[in-house]
């Protein structure tokens, strides 16, 4: 701190702590996810569905003692940052820092990489798999938060959107969300995390449900009427007997999580994002 309370901060350590999180991240699953596995294989009827559930819970072990990803798509590399108001930040551009730290991450922790530079018309891998995707939050204090998500193509793919009119309300909310999964069957990889976000624009309902996603699974919306709706939700979907990898059972998803936040008179917006069990995602504070 100097004499206006002001934290200065080097770019380096931002860099040098995505580096970090991106290898960490990646090989191990987090502790709620495991958890929700390891309740899960207690609970499941299916005799195959319990054998799916014990062989990731098999592979989650090794990947964490061998250092190794859990899974081969170690995904686009999301960071969510809240940045102290009382934090200057020198050495540096902060994106570049993030974007450096990505990619001497996923290159020597040998990740792969899989971002193209056009989304359209050449595809052409970047080869470090940056640019990253990046979000940052102004928030009091002179701290610096950073969460790392690695998230797959393969759940991201099933994700989607519905502009509803008010007047669709609680219910039209819940067969929208539970009708995605359906479609979304065994291709994001159950047990999966649904991340709903309810309210906002077109816009930011989309990052709702992201950040809803990467809550920690276990924990619920602080508000009831939210929280009685996960329940709800996760109690419809695992009846609807996708199951572990989608070869049938009561596990089609480990957590409900939603998000929510006002919006126009005129609409009630719907986002769902859904993880792989994986859901791989971590968080430092410096």
């Amino acid at each position: 701190m100097d004499g206006c309370n002001v934290r200065i901060v080097d770019v380096s350590e931002i860099r040098q702590a995505v580096k970090n999180l991106a290898v960490k991240t990646t090989s191990n699953v987090p502790k709620g996810a495991i958890d929700a596995l390891e309740r899960a294989c207690l609970t499941e009827e299916s005799s195959v569905g319990k054998e799916v559930i014990k062989q990731i819970l098999e592979n989650h072990r090794i990947a964490s003692e061998e250092n190794v990803p859990a899974c081969q798509d170690t995904g686009v590399a999301m960071l969510f940052i809240e940045l102290g108001q009382d934090v200057r930040l020198t050495g540096g551009d902060l994106y570049e820092a993030i974007n450096e730290g990505v990619r001497q991450g996923y290159i020597e922790g040998y990740l792969r990489k899989s971002v193209v530079s056009d989304p359209l018309f050449e595809r052409v891998n970047t080869g470090d798999n940056t640019p990253a995707v990046i979000y940052v939050d102004i928030v009091p204090g002179s701290r610096i938060k950073i969460m790392f998500a690695a998230k797959g193509g393969g759940a991201e793919n099933m994700s989607g959107l519905r502009m509803f009119a008010p007047a669709a309300g609680v219910e039209g909310v819940k067969e929208f969300v539970i009708d995605q999964v359906r479609k979304a069957g065994p291709n994001p990889c159950p047990p999966i995390i649904v991340g709903v976000g309810i309210g906002g624009t077109f816009d930011r309902v989309a990052l709702l449900a992201k950040k809803a996603v990467l809550r920690e699974v276990g924990s619920s919306n602080p508000h009831p009427e939210y929280a009685e709706l996960e329940k709800e939700l996760l109690e419809e979907i695992n009846k609807l007997g996708i199951g572990p990898q989608g070869f049938g059972g009561r596990t089609t998803a480990l957590a409900v999580n939603v998000e929510f936040a006002p919006c126009h008179i005129a609409s009630l917006p719907v986002a769902c994002n859904l993880n792989c069990h994986a859901g791989p995602h971590d968080t430092i504070v410096l």
